[in-house]
């Protein structure tokens, strides 16, 4: 029987799945916080550091390297993998919604679509956040791994893509992509300069890291199966509907929200 673990990203207490088989919270950006009874990403071979900067990649990679199982997956503590579509209300248990086996033999399995319509993945992207991020990862692209450069170009063109780095997928296909992938936002996190960034900007490699999971799902002609997922907690859709066309049309970005201090870490150059 194949070991399947999903990791369950999260960085506070939170309802969690009654699954232990399947179902591991993760406390991402472990390292240096208090702690909340889950498994820290700061064990064993370990990035926790970086988890302002690369959100729950941090939890992917300890998992990556210190988990042994055949399929390997992520959800969020409020980001779930589904039954079916619904819409959360309080009532909603979350072991009743939630994926308990794998649907179906699958080497990839990914969250349905999110889809622009009027905008691009790129324009999307720099509308409300920076362009340049993606900018900056085509060039290290082109530098490290410049096979993937067509299927980069072709990415950025769509309007609609799958996001929030949930998947769940063969080991052997996570072992690829992850190499594929670490190599690149290193690269670009020892050349940029973050000192002046909030601490929401700053996470700007874990949504990079979003995009180009398509890119490697492109480039290596795979098909993923499509299932539905839902938020466990309210989602204030009229509010991300303002949000996005204010940025679309009035260039009102996502950097209004609050701070906190962030690690310091040497700055170096841009590579022309």
């Amino acid at each position: 029987m194949s070991v399947i673990k999903i990791i369950v990203a999260t960085h506070k207490q939170f309802v969690m799945p009654q699954d232990t088989e399947l179902y591991l919270p993760i406390h991402v950006g472990c390292e240096g916080k208090n702690d909340l009874g889950f498994q820290g990403d700061n064990t064993g071979d370990n990035i926790s550091v970086l988890n302002p900067y690369y959100c729950e990649l941090t939890g992917l990679y300890w998992a990556w390297k210190n988990l042994e199982c055949d399929y390997l997956g992520l959800v969020h503590y409020r980001r779930y993998f589904t039954k079916k579509t619904e819409v959360y209300n309080e009532s909603i248990n979350v072991d009743d919604v939630i994926l308990q086996k794998m649907l179906e033999v699958s080497n990839v399995i990914v969250p349905k679509k999110r889809k622009y319509y009027i905008e691009t993945l790129y324009s999307h992207y720099a509308h409300t956040l920076d362009g340049t991020h993606l900018d900056l990862a085509r060039k290290m692209i082109e530098m490290k791994s410049p096979e993937y450069l067509s299927s980069f170009d072709k990415v950025m063109k769509q309007r609609s893509g799958y996001m929030f780095n949930m998947f769940i997928m063969k080991k052997e296909l996570a072992d690829d992509y992850f190499t594929w992938l670490f190599p690149i936002l290193d690269s670009m996190y020892e050349c940029m300069d973050l000192s002046g960034l909030t601490a929401f900007e700053a996470r700007l490699f874990g949504r990079v890291s979003e995009l180009l999971f398509n890119v490697w799902l492109v480039k290596n002609n795979l098909a993923p199966k499509e299932v539905p997922f839902m938020y466990m907690e309210k989602v204030n859709l009229l509010k991300k509907a303002k949000s996005f066309l204010m940025a679309k049309f009035f260039g009102k970005k996502k950097f209004f929200f609050s701070t906190h201090s962030l690690p310091k870490k040497a700055n170096s150059a841009v590579p022309e």
